[in-house]
């Protein structure tokens, strides 16, 4: 047995032996042979990608994670307990209006292919059907003239005599059409709601002026004690003018006094001169009392017209100024008929709610109707509506969200030469040129010369005085207006953009070529308002005819506002729009084809 175990064994006998041993080992289970190695582990080839390509590189100078592994899914819960910040620092963080998703992501000339429109605040905005506006456009075209509303003679008389004195062809707006009919139709019981929206410089105010003067003056006649103090009145005045009178010689007060009738609120002191005005002009032949409550007003006048013994009947203020009012006196809103709430936008936000609010919970048992007047209809608004006033009607125009096609709009590509993101000397560019372009056609022969007045829209506050000091520097006259201006200066600075007549300055002595309109370092003929959107709510800048947007618009919202300033009633405007190279340039194209589509910014 030891003699044949020490013989030399065969090789073809050992190579034998082995590829058995191997075949056995390929037919056990797997159980059995998964801790079998029968030949060492080849490395991978060149050609084939790693399993770890798609995970991020080991952190080999944290011992910690070299103890730990990594876990595949965080979970809710991964972002808890860190010992170190993931932050990646090879790329810079860019600001919260900038950021967007990897789908919004192309070249930002709107024309990327993207599965999303560019603004994201497009859903901010409520949705109007267009077989809607289809609808509402063909029964507009059944009314042509005032003469066939429903109102008073006196309030026709006052329409073409007052308001609308100098025009050629006086004719009710699209949304004068709609909303006048509707707010006369009045219920004899029962409060009514509604929301009137519009775009911006259509004439709102005159439609919910309109119809709650005559409510007023149809409410006065039936009215048994204002009846009752017109007869005593009367009977009190012929008993003065008798010899011998011993009576009393001052009057019986207004059942109306500090009792208004009607009240408009609206957010600016300079909305309140502006609704006042138009107020004021019909009253004269209508024979109402209306007061206007504002900062630009002393207190003593403001408690001695509400107070007058002679009564008020419509009050247009401000929010916070009728509510501290209302603290003090809650009896001035017990018989309030008619509430109207202009630019609803604004007064439903996060600064004026709470004080719109108190003010319209006094209200409310007395009201019988309620008007809210926007050019905008925020989604933010529309649930508001929706929660608080289901039964509210909506009047809205064909044309609501949409820029007016009257109103063009360009380009500035700030990025590029002779600019080289320098929006200051685009800005101050662009003023020149529409100054140089007006004295082309100018006739100084007079020694005289036109203003056009220009506005300018920031984002920031901060920015308005910094642009305006540069445009200075250049030679153009710029004024800076932001919320931190008084209201007295705001007024004087607004004052000559919302008037409608032209303003004309006079030439320097050796300026008489027509085609300068200037002098050799300042431009005469133009007079510019750097603003936030302070100034671009529901101020009827009528004269304005150019609109600059220094920084792109955050929202449709804005982009609406800051162009209506420019071509309202039925004139033609142009805005331009400064693109510097951290703009979204895809934002631009969208708005600039829906306005060349007269589509809606939605």
């Amino acid at each position: 047995m030891h003699a044949l175990a020490s013989q030399p064994i065969c090789p073809s006998c050992l190579f034998t032996a082995a590829t058995r041993v191997l075949f056995q080992n390929g037919r056990q289970p797997w159980a059995s042979r998964r801790l079998f190695s029968g030949r060492a582990k080849a490395s991978p080839s060149r050609m084939v990608l790693s399993d770890r390509v798609a995970r991020p590189p080991r952190r080999d100078e944290d011992s910690h994670d070299k103890r730990r592994p990594r876990r595949k899914s965080e979970g809710p819960f991964g972002g808890m307990n860190r010992t170190f910040a993931r932050v990646r620092e090879d790329t810079p963080r860019q600001p919260s209006h900038y950021r967007r998703n990897d789908r919004d992501r192309g070249d930002g000339d709107g024309t990327d292919g993207r599965r999303v429109k560019a603004m994201k605040m497009q859903s901010s905005l409520k949705t109007i059907p267009y077989r809607e506006r289809t609808r509402t456009k063909a029964s507009m075209a059944e009314t042509k003239s005032f003469d066939q509303f429903a109102l008073l003679p006196t309030l026709q008389s006052a329409i073409l005599d007052d308001v609308l004195k100098g025009q050629t062809e006086v004719r009710p707006t699209s949304v004068q059409r709609l909303a006048i009919p509707q707010l006369l139709g009045q219920k004899p019981s029962g409060r009514r709601e509604y929301l009137l929206a519009a775009e911006t410089g259509s004439g709102k105010t005159l439609a919910y002026l309109l119809p709650a003067i005559n409510a007023l003056k149809t409410a006065e006649a039936a009215d048994p004690e204002i009846i009752a103090y017109r007869e005593d009145f009367l009977k009190q005045s012929a008993a003065m003018k008798e010899p011998g009178y011993e009576g009393p010689r001052e009057f019986e007060p207004h059942p109306t006094m500090a009792r208004p009738k009607v009240i408009i609120l609206v957010p600016t002191a300079e909305l309140v001169d502006q609704v006042g005005a138009v107020a004021k002009s019909l009253s004269h032949a209508v024979k109402f009392r209306a007061c206007m409550f504002s900062a630009n007003v002393s207190a003593k006048v403001i408690q001695a017209s509400m107070y007058n013994p002679s009564g008020i009947d419509l009050i247009i203020s401000t929010p916070h100024l009728l509510a501290s009012m209302a603290d003090s006196d809650p009896n001035i809103l017990s018989r309030v008929s008619h509430l109207i709430v202009d630019e609803a936008d604004s007064l439903f936000d996060r600064s004026f709610a709470p004080v719109t609010t108190a003010i319209l919970d006094r209200a409310l048992p007395s009201i019988k109707q309620l008007i809210l007047c926007s050019a905008t209809i925020p989604t933010r608004l529309d649930n508001y509506l929706l929660r608080e006033f289901p039964n509210m009607e909506r009047i809205t125009t064909p044309k609501l969200h949409s820029i007016p096609r009257r109103v063009q709009l360009g380009v500035i590509d700030v990025s590029k030469d002779p600019y080289r993101n320098n929006k200051d000397l685009a800005c101050a560019d662009a003023i020149w040129s529409i100054g140089k372009d007006a004295a082309r056609f100018e006739d100084t022969t007079s020694g005289e010369i036109e203003i056009r007045r220009i506005m300018v829209f920031v984002n920031e506050r901060e920015k308005t005085q910094e642009v305006a000091d540069y445009l200075v520097s250049k030679g153009i006259d710029a004024v800076a207006l932001h919320r931190d201006t008084e209201e007295q200066r705001q007024s004087e600075m607004l004052e000559s953009f919302t008037s409608a007549k032209p303003m004309r300055a006079k030439l320097p002595e050796g300026s008489s070529q027509p085609a300068a309109g200037r002098s050799r370092r300042s431009l005469l003929n133009t007079k510019v308002i750097v603003a936030t959107d302070l100034a671009s709510r529901g101020i009827d800048t009528i004269a304005v005819r150019h609109v600059i947007l220094y920084d792109v618009p955050h929202t449709t919202i804005d982009f609406i506002h800051r162009l209506g300033r420019a071509g309202r009633m039925g004139r033609r405007g142009r805005g331009i729009v400064l693109v510097g190279k951290a703009d979204r340039r895809d934002i631009v194209a969208e708005v600039r084809e829906s306005m060349f589509m007269g589509q809606a910014l939605i």
